[in-house]
């Protein structure tokens, strides 16, 4: 499965970004931990909000099996504060309102909807090894349920 030029066994493109808090965050920091690093449009509409909630109510079994949840969104850290305070979210939000982690993994790309063209981020999950690399790209995300596709092939 591939992503534009990422493809499973490339090393992940290291990044600094702000979290919720406005701490600086780098992807180098999770050395030694499996990285569940995804992409999603936008806090609290329907679908993001269900994907959220599915990381958070399987954070346990996700955190006892050595992973680290980080999403990535254009939302500013407010927005993200509050979308973790509402849904009380357990892991880490990355504000990308530069699209510079979006860009390292050409998630932020021309979508069509409802016959409108504009630029926005494509809902995707990246599985990174404790060494740093991609063990696995989902492109075709299911929100109710995104940790069922991190467990199977």
């Amino acid at each position: 499965m591939k992503t534009n030029n990422l493809k499973i066994g490339d090393k992940a493109p290291d990044f600094s970004a702000p979290d919720q808090n406005n701490e600086n965050i780098t992807l180098s920091d999770f050395r030694g931990k499996k990285v569940i690093l995804y992409f999603y449009p936008k806090d609290n509409t329907p679908g993001c909000t269900a994907e959220a909630c599915g990381f958070r109510d399987h954070y346990p079994s996700l955190s006892a099996r050595g992973y680290v949840v980080i999403g990535v969104s254009t939302d500013d850290a407010d927005s993200h504060q509050r979308f973790i305070s509402r849904h009380q979210l357990p892991f880490i939000l990355i504000t990308d309102a530069e699209k510079k982690v979006h860009t390292l993994y050409n998630t932020w790309q021309e979508k069509k909807m409802y016959g409108r063209t504009f630029m926005g981020t494509l809902r995707h999950t990246f599985l990174i090894d404790e060494q740093g690399y991609i063990e696995k790209i989902i492109t075709k995300v299911n929100t109710k349920n995104p940790v069922e596709q991190i467990w199977t092939s």
